[in-house]
């Protein structure tokens, strides 16, 4: 496909007619018909209709960074080393995952008015034919997801592969040390042009910028307080007395000298996930985002009790807090207890199902 166009000056006819042609082909892979606009400004993090995309391109130009048009239906090359079909290498990449999708899911799109912008509109924009640093966080990931994790391989990306190592080290509770291993003897057992990170922290570095971290707020040995807030640089606790920190063995031999030169580590830990972030990430999916408002524009209401939403504790707090149940993205979370024994006398374990309401 002929993207010559792309370098031309923007006002010539090469580039006019190259847009034209651009966002016909784009037209034809559209979702609900709007398209990514590839354009300076928009960086294929907006959706639009395809006139809007093509408005922008005119005004804005292309960016030139894009030569794969991976957002508007162009087929990925395949290296010409592997055996199989060009199809088969993609069916067989997505075998764990819809990595492209995820990805997208992650970085939110914001719907652009159909109208063209103004001649006299005055926005900030990046420089010409760049991202943005948010957007170069994106094609960085994206060229992850592209890259096959060696020359021959058709079912992992480096992306993928390491997504799917954290989701095991996850599942199966891997320390940080036995990860670094594993990414160690892989390396020797995989060819020599295999892109694995070397150890836990490189690997962390890549899927970093998929977001939802945690906070980590030192906590007294003994569970008495958090070392936060107005507490945040106290270095003992004022309950019981005992220090924040871990002993150091150094100092407990009598080389005074060596302890005073490492740093400090904490004695326990809170890692706390903060809640918000979490919540905004569903409604980022379009398929979750419709399960999340179900209750509001799915449920069949015919006086029949199927959802918790049929309850009268549910209404009650529908017209207790009417601000909150006017959004169709309001929140209920039940909290579970499962395999939890309130009872020390008892052998059994059972589940309980505490109904916390979030306005």
């Amino acid at each position: 496909m002929d993207k010559s166009w792309m370098k031309k000056q923007r006002g010539s006819m090469e580039y006019i007619e190259g847009v034209l042609n651009f966002v016909e082909f784009a037209s034809e892979h559209a979702s609900d018909g709007k398209i990514f606009c590839p354009c300076t400004k928009c960086v294929n993090l907006c959706l639009v209709p395809p006139g809007v995309a093509r408005e922008h391109l005119w005004r804005k130009g292309m960016l030139q960074s894009y030569t794969h048009w991976k957002w508007h239906g162009e087929l990925a090359d395949v290296p010409t080393a592997t055996k199989c079909g060009s199809s088969h290498v993609q069916d067989s990449l997505e075998q764990y995952g819809d990595f492209h999708g995820m990805l997208h899911d992650l970085c939110p799109t914001h719907e652009m008015p159909p109208e063209p912008m103004e001649e006299g509109e005055r926005v900030q924009e990046p420089a010409e034919g760049q991202p943005t640093d948010g957007a170069q966080k994106f094609y960085n990931m994206i060229d992850d997801v592209d890259k096959l994790l060696y020359a021959s391989c058709t079912k992992f990306s480096i992306f993928s592969a390491i997504v799917v190592l954290f989701q095991l080290k996850t599942l199966c509770g891997w320390t940080n040390k036995s990860f670094t291993m594993l990414l160690q003897v892989l390396m020797d057992m995989l060819p020599s042009d295999a892109k694995l990170p070397k150890d836990h922290y490189e690997a962390k570095k890549i899927v970093r910028d998929l977001g939802l971290g945690y906070e980590k707020i030192h906590a007294c040995p003994n569970d008495c307080m958090l070392f936060w807030k107005e507490n945040v640089n106290l270095e003992a606790c004022p309950c019981c007395k005992i220090s924040r920190w871990k002993t150091n063995e150094a100092s407990v031999t009598g080389n005074n000298a060596s302890s005073s030169k490492g740093k400090k580590k904490a004695a326990k830990i809170l890692r706390w996930f903060p809640l918000k972030p979490r919540l905004q990430r569903l409604f980022l999916s379009p398929d979750l985002a419709s399960s999340m408002k179900w209750h509001v524009n799915g449920r069949t209401v015919d006086g029949v009790m199927r959802h918790p939403a049929n309850s009268d504790a549910w209404k009650m707090f529908d017209s207790t807090h009417l601000q909150f149940s006017s959004d169709p993205r309001n929140v209920r979370l039940g909290l579970a207890a499962d395999g939890f024994n309130p009872f020390g006398i008892l052998s059994t374990t059972h589940s309980t199902w505490p109904v916390m309401l979030v306005p």
